[in-house]
């Protein structure tokens, strides 16, 4: 741990266990030199229960062109049926105001909003576990930014030092130069 705390004093200011579980997680990648970004969606969905998945599809289906295309082919067929019914028997089976048809739609409507509205939340939960991986890894992105910036930093700081010996040695040089010679 003591890599880990040494990167956490320098990075944050702070020591390892003082650190949140983002930042430690962060500082872990940072002292081990390893990359941090992942497929968080794939890793989601391999926890996902078949439940989940079942409602994830069935709001999938239930948003969809497909969906709203069959639910009015299937009104259009049932009143087509009750009025053809109704006009060669005298007798429909769910005669108007379509009171059968109320039914099943209003059970479909309360089946579909809850599988709806669970699908919504899983897809809520996706988004705070993205948005939180999206922030370690911008985090971490700035702080190997800081320690490049340290690097290059600390290279000019250097480079002048050496600039700064190599003009010393120059004006040793012009000086020697510029003093008269003796005559031996």
């Amino acid at each position: 741990m003591h890599k880990h705390d040494a990167a956490a004093q320098k990075l944050f200011g702070k020591s390892y266990e003082q650190l949140d579980d983002s930042a430690q997680k962060v500082t872990h990648h940072v002292a081990a030199r390893t990359h941090i970004a992942r497929d968080t969606g794939k890793d989601y969905e391999a926890k996902a229960s078949r439940g989940q998945r079942a409602a994830d599809a069935v709001a999938a289906f239930g948003g969809s062109w497909t969906f709203i295309g069959l639910f009015g082919a299937i009104m259009f067929i049932w009143i087509l049926l009750n009025s053809f019914v109704l006009l060669h028997y005298d007798k429909a089976f769910d005669p108007y105001p379509y009171i059968l048809l109320n039914l099943v739609l209003s059970m479909l409507a309360a089946i579909q909003a809850p599988v709806i509205l669970m699908s919504q939340n899983r897809q809520a939960e996706k988004d705070r576990l993205n948005a939180k991986h999206d922030y370690e890894v911008n985090l971490k992105a700035e702080l190997e930014i800081m320690l490049l910036h340290e690097k290059l930093d600390a290279l000019r700081e250097q480079q002048w030092n050496t600039l700064l010996d190599i003009q010393k040695e120059q004006l040793v040089l012009l000086t020697r130069l510029s003093e008269p010679r003796r005559a031996d």
